[in-house]
């Protein structure tokens, strides 16, 4: 269920504009900013500026699967040029109940994680666990 973006929703405040985070990058289809609670020596999250509650919210559809291809490229073009040292790079996303905002975002981490224990949050689950990007595309490709 894809909608407008919401007054409630913290992350389409910040994809409006309407919060004073720094965004890191912003187009047409998605905004990049810094995880509030960093897990890793350089964390971002690529939210779509439409408002999309979760990764279960999109299907083996064309529109989805570029969405999702634009939020990775995003993710991965800001860990190079932000992180260029770091050789290690996670993307992906936490699946409902594990999810902390009802708004799709793509986790982008340089590693190591920060402190060392964080990994712990992202580890894949099964249903419930955090999906890779690319796993994910897998899944949603038309």
């Amino acid at each position: 269920m894809m909608a407008a973006p919401t007054a409630s929703c913290v992350f389409c405040q910040i994809a409006t504009g309407s919060s004073t985070t720094t965004l890191l990058h912003s187009d047409d289809k998605v905004v990049a900013f810094r995880d509030i609670r960093p897990s890793a020596f350089r964390h971002y999250l690529v939210i779509p500026v439409q408002h999309i509650p979760t990764v279960n919210d999109l299907q083996r559809k064309t529109d989805d699967y570029t969405l999702v291809t634009h939020m990775l490229e995003v993710g991965r073009m800001l860990l190079l040029r932000d992180a260029p040292n770091s050789n290690q790079h996670r993307f992906g996303f936490h699946q409902p109940p594990l999810n902390s905002v009802n708004h799709l975002h793509l986790h982008c981490l340089a590693l190591p994680y920060t402190p060392r224990w964080r990994f712990i949050k992202y580890m894949p689950l099964g249903p419930i666990g955090f999906i890779e990007a690319e796993r994910f595309l897998e899944k949603i490709k038309p």
